[in-house]
């Protein structure tokens, strides 16, 4: 006879896992894809992440050494791709990576800009809400210093915070201050737990060679090994807020643990020109003359310059405990000895 004591369902069991978290990550195969993919996959997620075309070039590389990430094939131009990959992946968090992030090509290509780095994010905010992920997903914005233009007039001393001016003084920091904006909307107009960072320049070992930080290291390299006798750089002055995108991306999986959506900045609160880039570089391989070995080239000189950048990291800081492990000269080692090795024979 059954035990009219005995409770109708099972307790659930305390000491059970909990469920694997699932990111969707647009960007995937660029410099900050690759170590948030690294980062979630430590922390237990199941990754997934945005791949655009059937023979992309990086794709082979990429799930060599990601084989744990689940590639979906979709293009942030394409609305209905994007609602197919947040149905596929289900995810919890969804990390918007994805634009054309150079300045200097966003030059070349202004409308191909706004229509990725831009309207690219609205066509996201939009997938996840129309496939039903409003309330479930949270969504990470990233966002960019480039939308504050480093004008004397609106450039703080103690360095641009969430609450500076934005004056963007290029087709991508424009781009990017339009999906910073309609991701705020999106948070107040609906609800969804949409959080923005605001990343001063971060680099590393997976930056693209097309940016000044890897080409100089990349370059140093190759002059150490006599690859090649010297490098062809633009202006030489500007100065930025460098840190290492390992950080950098703990302080977004940060942003999407917290109990309230915001925007967060997230620098080093110094800056580093690129001159003083360059001589911390040659010095690595032992040559204090870098000046013999760098030539100006015009070519790369920008319509408009920003000629500084420094962000203030205290909210971030504050709110989400965020830290830094690697410094400016860390940096520039860290990129310098991987591209040796890269560039090694036999490596």
């Amino acid at each position: 006879m059954p035990d009219s004591t005995a409770p109708d369902t099972i307790a659930p069991d305390a000491t059970a896992p909990a469920p694997q978290k699932r990111a969707l990550i647009t960007g995937i195969t660029g410099q900050d894809g690759g170590h948030l993919a690294e980062f979630l996959n430590s922390k237990g997620y199941e990754v997934y992440g945005l791949i655009r075309g059937q023979r992309n070039a990086r794709k082979e590389a990429f799930e060599a050494e990601f084989p744990y990430v689940h590639l979906i094939e979709a293009d942030l131009t394409d609305q209905t791709s994007l609602i197919q990959a947040v149905l596929t992946s289900q995810p919890d968090e969804v990390y918007n990576l994805g634009a054309i992030s150079h300045v200097g090509y966003s030059f070349r290509n202004p409308q191909l800009t706004a229509d990725i780095t831009g309207k690219g994010v609205l066509n996201l905010l939009e997938a996840v809400r129309i496939a039903g992920f409003a309330e479930k997903a949270r969504f990470y914005q990233a966002s960019t210093s480039e939308m504050f233009g480093g004008l004397d007039y609106n450039r703080p001393g103690a360095g641009y915070n969430e609450e500076s001016l934005f004056h963007p003084r290029s087709p991508y920091g424009v781009a990017k201050l339009y999906a910073h904006w309609i991701a705020r909307n999106y948070r107040e107009s609906y609800g969804m737990f949409v959080s923005t960072g605001i990343l001063f320049n971060h680099e590393g070992e997976r930056r693209g060679l097309e940016f000044v930080t890897r080409k100089i290291s990349n370059a140093v390299a190759a002059i150490h090994l006599g690859l090649q006798d010297h490098i062809e750089l633009g202006d030489l002055y500007p100065k930025r807020d460098w840190g290492y995108a390992g950080d950098y991306v703990k302080g977004m999986w940060l942003m999407l643990q917290q109990d309230e959506p915001d925007d967060f900045v997230l620098a080093t609160g110094e800056t580093h020109s690129i001159e003083e880039f360059l001589q911390l570089a040659f010095a690595e391989i032992g040559i204090d003359n870098w000046k013999n070995y760098v030539r100006q080239n015009p070519e790369f000189m920008r319509p408009a310059e920003v000629d500084i950048l420094l962000g203030d990291p205290s909210k971030a800081e504050r709110v989400l405990g965020w830290t830094r492990d690697v410094d400016f000269p860390g940096l520039v080692k860290l990129m310098v000895q991987h591209d040796i090795k890269l560039l090694s024979p036999g490596k």
